[in-house]
C-alpha cells in the first residue's frame, strides 16, 4: 500500500453512518468493502 492513498470524504461518511447507526443500504456495503479491499496491504510473495 502506497503512503499516499488515504479513504476519500464519501466513503469515509458512508463508514461512519455504519457505525453509527448499523445499518447501510446495499450500494453503501459495496462501496465501503470496495474501497477496504482497496487499501488491504498487498500479500507477501
Amino acid at each position: 500500500m502506497a503512503n499516499n492513498e488515504r479513504t476519500s470524504k464519501p466513503v469515509g461518511s458512508i463508514a461512519a453512518k455504519i457505525l453509527r447507526t448499523g445499518k447501510a443500504t446495499k450500494a453503501e456495503m459495496r462501496t465501503l468493502a470496495g474501497s477496504v479491499l482497496t487499501q488491504r496491504p498487498d500479500k507477501k510473495k
